[in-house]
């Protein structure tokens, strides 16, 4: 008898919280197995049902979901039986919106009886510590950014889409969709500049923006290349944070150290992330690759 499970998604996070975790039963949505788990119950939208039964049969009570996840087409023909009382919360959480999608699930488990609890609950070490994390400094128009980041973030969470944005001089250069962080910041790359990684387009329990960092990543780092990167980016400021309001049981936003080489390519002059509501997987790696790039991190308490 097991009493957490771990609802994992593609990427690394899943694994990074299940080592916090004493035993945890694996779960993983059918194509979104999580990078260095192997999950032990791999399961169909369709029988979600069945899924919180074997759950309740295991001695699970608590559950964590983590990991980036693709919205799932679903075959109404493939529903089981104990799906079908489901079914009409499963539509609400298939239409657009992340956050209402997470609300939705969310609810179907803990009417279930089971305790939802998030990544960074179990995990905590995964939020860094606020302050300024890089060599580089922020600089003095950094607050002023902010404010103006988190006005566009709250526009944004009126349609319930985005955790990111960059912005320079007050103005919003860039606004994070469906596609997530890898891919706005890709949209500010130079023309001729190697591809990011594509994030996952996420269903989005947890991650959205966390890559592999290419082998030779001084060459992205310095050199003509990173001048020639100063274009459409240049000078912005990355700036992440929760949706004001979201539940942050779930799709908490996550950087890693592909985020450092997007924001490079994109000649941004920095990241901001908001304390408490970020998380950042492979902290020395990230702050290593921004003293490179010579991008500041750093996290600010809401005002």
């Amino acid at each position: 008898m097991r009493g957490q499970a771990l609802i994992a998604g593609r990427g690394r996070l899943p694994a990074a919280v299940a080592a916090e975790m004493d035993r945890p039963l694996i779960c993983s949505l059918r194509g979104n197995d999580p990078d260095g788990l192997e999950p032990e119950i791999t399961f169909r939208l369709e029988h979600l049902g069945t899924l919180l039964q074997t759950l309740s049969a295991r001695g699970v009570t608590e559950v964590c979901f983590c990991g980036a996840v693709r919205r799932p087409e679903v075959d109404l023909a493939a529903i089981d039986a104990a799906t079908l009382p489901l079914v009409p919360i499963l539509q609400r959480a298939l239409q657009p919106g992340d956050d209402a999608a997470l609300r939705a699930i969310i609810a179907v488990f803990e009417e279930a009886g089971l305790t939802v609890r998030a990544a960074h609950d179990i995990a905590p070490g995964l939020l860094p510590p606020t302050g300024t994390l890089s060599q580089a400094p922020a600089d003095d128009a950094v607050r002023a950014d902010i404010a103006a980041a988190r006005e566009a973030l709250a526009e944004m969470a009126r349609i319930d889409e985005g955790q990111a944005c960059v912005i320079r001089d007050g103005l919003v250069l860039a606004r994070e969709d469906a596609r997530g962080t890898d891919a706005m910041l890709t949209d500010l790359a130079a023309p001729g500049s190697r591809p990011v990684p594509p994030a996952d387009d996420p269903f989005n329990w947890l991650m959205d923006s966390v890559g592999d960092v290419l082998d030779d990543a001084a060459d992205w780092l310095s050199g003509e290349e990173a001048e020639r990167a100063r274009l459409k980016g240049a000078r912005g400021l990355l700036y992440k944070a929760p949706k004001p309001g979201q539940d942050r049981r779930a799709d908490l936003p996550t950087i890693g150290p592909g985020t450092v080489h997007g924001a490079a390519r994109a000649g941004l002059r920095g990241i901001a992330l908001e304390a408490g509501g970020v998380i950042v997987l492979e902290r020395a790696e990230v702050i290593r690759l921004c003293d490179r790039a010579g991008l500041f991190l750093t996290v600010r308490e809401m005002p």
